[in-house]
């Protein structure tokens, strides 16, 4: 006898998912290799005090009728998980070399700060922002399934968004004809993608960008609680979540996915469980290499063929006996170029190694909010993020665990660096506790494929039509994770719901 939906793996999209059909009266069994729930939403601890979330630093899509707030809603939790907004004059701060660019909740402030930066290009930075607006909202009619009426409604918009289906962000940036300063503060945001503006796709960063100024928010209680309500949602509906659980195979009758074989981490004893359905939480490409991708469908096959995205490089800080507020930190974030030409900058740190010009994001979540149940007293946490080829350091590391540690230290240095040299001038003295993560790092504690950041690339080819979704032509056999959905917080919190609004009809947005 086995249990309504047997769900492999707890990362945001299976929880939400789970939630939602614990909530509705079904069984649910979460299976996860971990020791912690939430995938890269998960927190960790180090030391006695110190907390910190594996990979979010701030989110979007979480306001007042927003898709998070609505899932939140239908979970009875909307009261209790909570969002701080960061500053709608500047939710993010850019700053390169001779210039700087707070990002405005509000596009035409937007425009006369790009105006003010760049006075000879105004109708290039016009043109732009427009085409950002329309690509925006064809978008939207489009995946509203909105009737065809509505559709010619807005024809103008959709042909816009039609027009960028197979563009990179560069490409937009060139038909306008943006100087190349405008681009890399407009693109500074690169760490929420892991890739640079030649490849990134317009549609992922049109999503993104826009998403943002409608609001960037971060949890009142961290994260953490977050991935606890949901967790405390599934297991008051008794539905049960299993840690120590890695499956090792797909247990199939025909065309039927029926059950899973998994070791227990812990014994090494090898369980078997059962399912009506299954869900499949794991990176959707490592799951049909264990099932046997003959077993798939020819089309699913095509949609299964991606490349995983970019992985990164973190270093989790806490400083003392400073206040950052007074160096130009507050309820932002700050993105960091050392020179103009992101393309080039980003491609030397990851085909190259070489950092010694990074870009890099400033994450401070401590302006955030007033909860401070993630750091001692006194203390600020301060995390920095930029790329990092998982294929160097896995080398490094099987090869020279010296080496290894050698060019994470080189790394956190170049960064810190950067911050003593434009932000904080003697930063160091106040740094209490450090530490590092590398691309390997994220394979080893988040289960995550080669340590990608988002599941698969977000260039043209893998973020538009043709991207894998919940089917996967197997019976009874769904895939709900970021590589068939969307990345992110708010687009794995939409793809867990979405899953559960296609399998019972129970409308959720």
């Amino acid at each position: 006898m086995g249990t309504d939906y047997l769900i492999v793996g707890s990362g945001l999209s299976a929880l939400v998912f789970g939630a939602l059909m614990a909530k509705a009266g079904k069984q649910v069994l979460i299976l996860e290799a971990h020791e912690y729930p939430g995938g890269f939403g998960h927190t960790f601890s180090m030391g006695k005090y110190h907390r910190f979330n594996a990979q979010l630093h701030y989110v979007w899509n979480c306001g007042e009728g927003q898709t998070v707030n609505r899932i939140l809603r239908k979970l009875e939790l909307e009261k209790d998980v909570t969002f701080e907004p960061f500053d709608r004059n500047g939710f993010d701060h850019m700053r390169m070399p001779g210039y700087a660019l707070d990002i405005p909740a509000d596009s035409q402030q937007l425009s006369d700060r790009l105006c003010q930066l760049f006075p000879g290009h105004m109708k290039q930075i016009a043109g732009f922002l427009r085409e950002v607006e329309r690509t925006a909202s064809g978008l939207g009619v489009l995946s509203s399934h909105q009737p065809f009426n509505e559709v010619f409604g807005h024809v103008g918009d959709t042909l816009s968004s039609l027009r960028n289906l197979n563009c990179t962000l560069q490409d937009v940036f060139d038909r306008h004809g943006l100087p190349l300063e405008a681009q890399t503060l407009l693109a500074l945001q690169w760490p929420d993608f892991m890739l640079p503006p030649d490849q990134l796709a317009f549609y992922s960063w049109v999503l993104l960008f826009t998403g943002y100024q409608e609001g960037a928010w971060y949890p009142t209680k961290h994260f953490e609680h977050v991935v606890d309500s949901l967790v405390t949602t599934i297991k008051s509906a008794d539905g049960e979540i299993m840690y120590g659980q890695q499956v090792d195979k797909f247990v199939l009758a025909g065309n039927r996915v029926v059950g899973v074989e998994a070791c227990d981490l812990q014994t090494g004893e090898s369980i078997r469980y059962e399912g009506s359905h299954t869900i499949c939480n794991m990176d959707p490409q490592k799951a049909a290499g264990i099932i046997g991708l003959e077993k798939f469908s020819s089309g699913i096959r095509k949609r299964l063929d991606y490349p995983y995205s970019y992985s990164n490089f973190i270093a989790y800080c806490t400083v003392k006996d400073i206040d950052l507020e007074e160096y130009g930190f507050g309820r932002w974030n700050i993105f960091h170029a050392s020179s103009s030409d992101l393309n080039a900058a980003i491609n030397k740190m990851y085909v190259h190694h070489d950092y010694s010009e990074p870009s890099f994001a400033i994450s401070t979540p401590g302006f955030l909010t007033d909860d401070i149940s993630d750091r001692p007293q006194g203390q600020q946490i301060v995390e920095l993020l930029t790329i990092a080829d998982y294929d160097y350091f896995k080398q490094l590391k099987e090869t020279d665990g010296k080496a290894y540690k050698r060019k994470k230290k080189e790394i956190l240095n170049a960064m810190l660096d950067q911050i003593e040299a434009n932000y904080v001038p003697d930063f160091r003295a106040h740094i209490a506790f450090k530490i590092t993560g590398s691309p390997t790092t994220n394979e080893d504690y988040c289960w995550c494929p080669r340590g990608n950041s988002y599941g698969s690339s977000m260039t043209p080819a893998y973020f538009g039509l043709g991207r894998l979704t919940h089917q996967s032509s197997l019976e009874n056999f769904h895939f709900c994770n970021a590589s068939s959905g969307y990345p992110g917080f708010a687009g794995t919190f939409w793809t867990g719901a979405k899953l559960y609004q296609t399998l019972t009809d129970d409308k959720v947005f």
